[in-house]
């Protein structure tokens, strides 16, 4: 396949792709640290991503951490 052939697959099936390759890592994980460890690990992964994605979109950093760390008695 040339390279074209090979960025047109990627395009299509990337969805496929990053399920099998998570997949694998999660496989990896289970039998090297056991599968509560990577449940507890994919579940640290996924609040990353959460609070990343919340400071990449709202683009006030500061305003964000105060509303998830400031307790509700502060009125």
């Amino acid at each position: 396949m040339s390279e074209l052939n090979w960025w047109v697959f990627i395009n299509r099936h990337w969805g496929k792709i990053l399920g099998g390759f998570l997949g694998l890592i999660f496989a990896l994980l289970v039998i090297n640290v056991g599968f509560w460890w990577s449940v507890f690990i994919y579940i640290c992964v996924a609040a990353g991503l959460i609070i990343g994605w919340r400071l990449e979109v709202s683009k006030n950093v500061g305003l964000y951490l105060n509303r998830i760390f400031s307790s509700s008695d502060d009125n």
